[in-house]
């Protein structure tokens, strides 16, 4: 599953009927103002039975008859506008330069450093010092005593590192940041709504999303799993698998990874989290063998394309992130983003 952090079918949808049953009905029949009005309503009506129905596709985990769904719905009278809708900029090797006319450092965006955890982690680790010596000092410890202790709990972060690949180090780390950081919490939150956004506009449907370690923790039990956005990516994976990745597919998918950092970037000037996103994408440009001038080219492209199109849907990024901190469903943000973008941006 892509995470970042990842056959058509017909499908009739049936006109939930007025509140209020029969008689409302005739009501509106015996006032043909009021059920003008009401008409006027039916796609907004329609929408929301489409979103309630790739919510709950989605929790069976059907992601093909969720993805279909959405495909289905695109265009319709009362439908999907934008999923896969995104303006895009023309692919070709674009230069530094340009770049920086764009307002767009590169030195501030690819190489993510979060300070937030990493003055946490540095604090617990003077706490854990100064911890182990008042024990130390208190129980009249010997050297021996405290080296054994030293050892034990440089076991139990080694087995962290090994089994869980530094999982309960990140649930320990981002934990804390969420409860003593606001500024952390806002941020995580606009990181991801930069994916989710994204990965919408590009065809890319979203699947679930967790916004903290613990969350994820809860929901899948595993230490392994990182909080951040699941997509539906079983075409992706398809792809991959058979060793023919297409340009297209390479592309949302390019773009799907550094939106996150280009998310913080736009927001605060540099970005912090997403280190691991980038890490994926340089992974599978190495993987189909890229040399560094095609790796360069395809980044760059990237980079230039997600923000601008972050630009240009700032509205529906800033909503998309409310609803999102207040875990909101994937229909519901979907919502979210169709109701604040303009058609003109596309």
């Amino acid at each position: 599953m892509m995470r970042l952090g990842r056959a058509p079918c017909c499908y009739c949808f049936t006109e939930p009927p007025p509140a209020g049953g029969v008689a409302a009905a005739v009501r509106l029949r015996l006032l043909p103002p009021a059920r003008a009005a009401n008409t006027s309503s039916e796609p907004a009506a329609r929408l929301r039975a489409v979103l309630e129905q790739v919510d709950e596709e989605l929790r069976k985990g059907n992601d093909e008859a969720a993805l279909s769904l959405v495909r289905g719905s695109q265009g319709a009278d009362g439908g999907l506008r934008f999923f896969g809708a995104a303006r895009q900029v023309p692919q070709r090797l674009y230069t530094l330069d340009e770049l920086k006319l764009n307002g767009i450092d590169t030195s501030a965006f690819l190489s993510p450093v979060d300070l937030t955890l990493g003055s946490i982690e540095r604090n617990l680790q003077i706490a854990a010092v100064l911890g182990g010596l008042s024990v130390s000092a208190a129980f009249e410890l010997s050297q021996l005593q405290v080296l054994f202790l030293f050892l034990g709990l440089l076991s139990l972060w080694s087995v962290d590192l090994v089994y869980f690949g530094g999982g309960v180090r990140n649930l320990i780390l981002d934990t804390i940041g969420h409860n003593l950081s606001q500024k952390y919490r806002n941020r995580v939150i606009q990181h991801e709504a930069g994916h989710f956004l994204i990965a919408y506009l590009l065809g890319v449907l979203p699947k679930g999303y967790t916004i903290t370690s613990l969350d994820t923790f809860i929901k899948k039990g595993s230490l392994n799993v990182q909080a951040g956005t699941a997509f539906v990516d079983f075409e992706f994976l398809q792809e991959v698998n058979s060793g023919k990745l297409s340009a297209t597919m390479l592309n949302k998918f390019s773009c799907i990874a550094l939106a996150g950092v280009a998310t913080e970037y736009l927001l605060y000037g540099y970005a912090e989290g997403g280190l691991a996103d980038i890490g994926q994408l340089d992974g599978l440009l190495k993987g189909l063998g890229f040399t560094q001038k095609k790796a360069d080219s395809q980044v760059r492209w990237a980079v230039l394309n997600t923000v601008l199109a972050l630009r240009r849907h700032k509205k529906a990024r800033s909503q998309l992130a409310e609803a999102m901190s207040s875990g909101k469903s994937v229909g519901s943000c979907i919502g979210v983003i169709e109701e604040n973008i303009n058609s003109e941006d596309i």
